[in-house]
């Protein structure tokens, strides 16, 4: 099925999303949509799977125009879309989920389960996932509730898959399966478009790739091309891909985890018997397959977990046994791994998600008052220094796109006096632009003397970043190794694999 895209204009009020676009995606090719967080690519797609409306243009599938008034009548036109948050109930089961919209009846009028579950089966079967129809969503990993979105989507009899921002929350295994996924719809005849900021990705898979900026195609590229060139284009002015850092330079300031134990509510060790020191002017990253206990261990140093056992030091004082106030309080910077639930409070404005751990300091709050003029000031010059593109530092945070949330984040907590950073999936979700601002930003942390620590599942960001590489596997520590460790050792510890020598 050929796929065309006319004229695509989208407004919202006064701010037009998508301007005048086109594209075209053939059947059996991935076409990628490339662009940084905001430039319109997920409007676009919205547009096409009917939860959005064009102002202007046209959607023709096999050069015939289509009239979708929702998503129901996309799908029926053998439209699919893989979305970044998934669209699952997390209760059901895979094969309610995969029936949802679309149930089947037996002669008695109940629902046909077994339809369902066939479904489920074959599709699983005929692209090799490990998905039973009977397991419920919300006890799935997130790689498989990702397997989930797409049986649903080719069970619909999708020709046109539309791929949005599919490996944000994956690992780089889970990542690297979906790209073989995606060649193999390929070889089926599907038309693919694959929507996301993340080159390596894009000069892997992609067949085709239009570059969006600001709600326009500035532009066409092959595979061929560089990161550079990919960046430059997506960005509209010269990217550092990797920033550059000199050799350490150590202070004295001394960060230490010593003998690490924590427990679920489950009574699960989710951290087991780990150890390590940051010196200050260090940066180490903590690297791992999502889920092997790098959040518990990051929620531990704040406060939001308490270990069973155990030592946090910070220049000698204990930190365990904190609530997370005094643990701030104590010159802690916490970036958490999702904004969106830890780190900012959607309908407030950036202004005061500026200030949310600052609600004791009396340069903003005076007798339970917020002191607006001061407010105002710092909020002004977070919003110049950390490049926050807002319209208003009054503008609800949740309206602003994931770059410019994180560097809210970003700008909180760098602008306190820190003594030790954290920062937990410092660029998940966050285009190449932003990447590289929030990297020079946790080097020059680095820089003035304070130990950081950083939680990452992105390999290339971990050996940009660090200077030493702690690998977890089940909630052990299975190698601390130089950031130059290759990326296939890096990939077998990941796994578990403890051949390695482990270097201190």
């Amino acid at each position: 099925m050929r796929l065309e895209l006319r004229g695509i204009t989208k407004r919202f009020g006064d701010f037009t999303a998508n301007d005048s676009i086109d594209l075209v995606v053939e059947s059996g090719e991935i076409h990628s949509l490339l662009g940084e967080n905001g430039a319109g690519k997920s409007t676009l797609m919205n547009v096409l799977y009917g939860l959005y409306t064009a102002d202007e243009g046209e959607i023709l599938l096999d050069g015939v125009p289509q009239h979708f008034d929702g998503p129901g009548d996309a799908m029926a036109a053998g439209i699919g879309m893989v979305h970044q948050h998934f669209m699952l109930v997390p209760v059901f089961t895979v094969a309610e989920n995969v029936m949802l919209g679309n149930e089947t009846t037996s002669f008695a009028g109940q629902l046909d389960m077994s339809d369902a579950r066939s479904k489920v089966r074959e599709i699983a079967a005929r692209f090799g996932f490990h998905v039973d129809p009977d397991d419920v969503i919300e006890d799935l990993p997130v790689g498989v509730q990702q397997r989930v979105e797409i049986i649903k989507a080719l069970s619909r009899d999708a020709n046109v898959l539309v791929f949005d921002e599919p490996t944000a929350v994956l690992t780089p295994q889970e990542t690297d399966e979906l790209m073989e996924l995606m060649r193999q719809l390929k070889a089926e005849g599907k038309a693919i478009v694959f929507i996301t900021h993340k080159l390596r990705e894009v000069r892997e898979v992609a067949d085709r790739i239009t570059v969006i900026r600001r709600g326009r195609v500035v532009g066409e590229a092959s595979p061929d091309s560089t990161d550079k060139e990919l960046a430059e284009l997506m960005v509209g002015r010269a990217v550092e891909l990797q920033v550059p850092k000199n050799a350490p330079t150590y202070s004295d300031s001394v960060f230490e985890v010593k003998d690490l134990d924590v427990t679920d509510e489950a009574g699960t060790v989710v951290v087991d018997d780990v150890s390590f020191t940051i010196r200050g002017g260090e940066v180490l990253v903590v690297a791992g397959v999502q889920g092997n206990g790098q959040t518990e261990l990051a929620e531990a140093i704040v406060g939001l977990m308490q270990p069973s056992s155990g030592s946090i030091s910070l220049d000698g004082e204990e930190l365990v046994g904190r609530t997370v106030r005094r643990v701030l309080d104590a010159g802690v910077g916490f970036v958490p791994e999702d904004r969106s639930v830890e780190g900012l409070v959607g309908h407030l404005t950036v202004a005061e998600n500026l200030i949310l751990d600052r609600t004791n300091d009396r340069r903003f709050v005076k007798a339970a008052s917020l002191r607006l003029g001061a407010l105002e000031e710092f909020a002004k010059k977070a919003v110049e220094e950390y490049d926050i593109r807002t319209g208003s530092i009054h503008a609800p945070v949740g309206t602003l796109s994931g770059g410019n949330q994180q560097k809210v984040v970003i700008a909180r907590e760098l602008s306190r006096d820190l003594k030790f950073l954290l920062a937990s999936q410092p660029t998940r979700g966050v285009d190449v632009g932003s990447i590289e601002f929030i990297h020079r930003r946790i080097i020059e942390a680095r820089d003035a003397g304070i130990p950081v620590l950083v939680v990452s599942t992105e390999l290339d960001e971990a050996a940009n970043l660090g200077d030493r590489i702690l690998v977890m596997y089940r909630g052990r520590v299975v190698g601390i190794v130089p950031a130059d460790t290759p990326r296939n050792t890096l990939g077998l510890l990941m796994a578990g694999i403890t051949e390695t020598e482990e270097v201190a």
